[in-house]
C-alpha cells in the first residue's frame, strides 16, 4: 500500500511537470493568434447574419411597399367608402408591424458586425505587439466595413410618415367626407410609401438602377417645391422630397395668402403665385424660382408628353400635357400635381425606363410585384 501510494504521487508529478511543460510551449505570439483566429470567426459568423437580417428587411419592406400602394389605389378610386378606407388601413398593421420589427434587427445585427470588426482590430493589434516585443498600444477603432443598413435621416422620415398617417387615419369617422379630407389623407400614404421606398433603396434592397432613378427623378420635383414654398415663408419642414401633408398643408397656405382656392394641389395659377412671391423677395429666390416647374417639364418629357423648353414657364400647353398624361396614368386629368400624380409619375417613369425585351423569344412571365 506504501508502495502504491508513492508511485501514485510519482505519476502525478510527472503530470504536473509535464504540463508545465507543455504551458511553456505556447508563446505569447501563439496565444494572440488563436484569438485572431476566434475573432476573425466571429466576424465571419456576424456578417453572416447581418446578412441573413437585411435579406428579411428587404423582403419583409417589399411586401408592406406593396400592401401601401394597394391601399394608395383604393383611396384613388372614383367613390371609396370610409369603411373603404378602414378595412384597408388595417392590412396595414402587420406588415408594417414586421418590416419595422425586421428594421430593427438588421440594424442590431450590423451593430455586431461593428463589435466583431473592433475585437478583431484589438485582437491583431495584440499579435503584432507580441511578434515585435513593443509596448502594449490601444487599438485605432477600425471604419466598418459593413455600410449601415441605412441613414438616420431615412429612418426619421419612415417614422415621421407613419406618424402622420396615423394621425389621418384617427381622423376618419362615420361622418368625415372624405372628399374634403382626400387631399391630405392621400398624401399621408403617398408619404408613407416613398419613405419606405427611399429606405428600401438606401437599405440596398432596389437592385434595380432604373427604378432607382425614376424614384430620384419624381423626388427632384417635389424637393424644388418644398424649397420654394421654404423661401416664399410657407413651409418649414424637412427638405425630403417627400409630397406628405406638410407639403400640402403649405401649398395650401400658399393658395390661401394669393386668394386661390385652397385644394393643397399646385395648377398654373399656383405655380404662378408661388413665383411671383419669390420674384418678390428677390436674390437667390428669385434665380431659383423656375425650378417647380422645370421639374414637372423635365418628368413629363421623359415619358413623352412634353415637347416644348424646359425653362420653368408654366403656360397652358403645360397644364394639358399634364392633363394628358395623367389619363394615361388612369388618374383624375385635373391639370395639377397632387399626392396621387406623384405616385404614378414614378410608377410610370419605372415601368418606361425597364430595359426592353431581349431579341430571343422567351416565355410570357407572371405580373411582376417588384414595388
Amino acid at each position: 500500500m506504501q508502495r502504491l501510494r508513492l508511485a501514485s504521487v510519482a505519476c502525478l508529478s510527472i503530470m504536473v511537470i509535464g504540463l508545465a511543460g507543455c504551458s511553456g510551449e505556447v508563446s505569447s505570439i501563439d496565444r494572440a493568434q488563436a484569438q485572431v483566429n476566434a475573432k476573425e470567426k466571429a466576424l465571419s459568423e456576424a456578417e453572416a447574419q447581418w446578412a441573413a437580417a437585411s435579406e428579411s428587411f428587404c423582403q419583409s419592406s417589399k411586401t408592406y411597399i406593396l400592401a401601401l400602394d394597394r391601399y394608395g389605389d383604393v383611396l384613388n378610386d372614383t367613390a371609396p367608402t370610409v369603411g373603404d378606407v378602414r378595412e384597408a388601413g388595417a392590412d396595414l398593421a402587420a406588415p408594417g408591424d414586421e418590416a419595422a420589427d425586421d428594421a430593427e434587427a438588421a440594424v442590431d445585427a450590423h451593430q455586431q458586425v461593428v463589435v466583431a470588426e473592433q475585437e478583431l482590430a484589438e485582437a491583431q493589434a495584440a499579435l503584432e505587439q507580441a511578434k515585435t516585443g513593443a509596448s502594449a498600444v490601444p487599438a485605432a477603432d477600425p471604419q466598418p466595413t459593413a455600410t449601415p443598413l441605412v441613414p438616420a435621416a431615412a429612418v426619421d422620415r419612415v417614422k415621421q410618415a407613419q406618424s402622420d398617417l396615423e394621425t389621418a387615419q384617427g381622423a376618419i369617422t362615420d361622418a368625415t367626407p372624405l372628399t374634403e379630407a382626400s387631399e391630405q389623407f392621400n398624401s399621408a400614404v403617398v408619404a408613407v410609401e416613398f419613405a419606405w421606398l427611399r429606405l428600401f433603396a438606401d437599405g440596398g434592397c432596389l437592385a434595380d438602377e432604373q427604378a432607382v432613378q425614376a424614384q430620384a427623378t419624381v423626388s427632384a420635383y417635389v424637393t424644388a417645391l418644398q424649397q420654394d414654398l421654404a423661401d416664399a415663408g410657407h413651409y418649414t419642414g424637412a427638405i425630403d422630397g417627400v409630397y406628405g401633408p406638410d407639403t400640402v398643408s403649405a401649398v395650401e397656405a400658399l393658395q390661401e395668402a394669393n386668394g386661390l382656392p385652397v385644394t393643397g394641389t399646385v395648377d398654373k395659377a399656383t405655380a404662378d403665385a408661388l413665383q411671383a412671391e419669390l420674384l418678390a423677395l428677390g436674390g437667390a429666390e428669385a434665380v431659383e424660382s423656375v425650378a417647380t416647374t422645370a421639374a414637372v417639364q423635365q418628368t413629363l418629357k421623359l415619358v413623352g408628353f412634353w415637347d416644348g423648353p424646359v425653362d420653368g414657364e408654366w403656360t397652358p400647353e403645360l397644364t394639358e400635357a399634364l392633363k394628358s398624361f395623367q389619363v394615361e396614368l388612369g388618374v383624375e386629368p385635373t391639370g395639377t400635381v397632387d399626392a396621387a400624380t406623384i405616385t404614378a409619375f414614378q410608377a410610370a417613369l419605372s415601368e418606361l425606363q425597364q430595359p426592353g425585351p431581349s431579341e430571343s423569344p422567351s416565355p410570357t412571365p407572371t405580373d411582376s410585384e417588384d414595388p
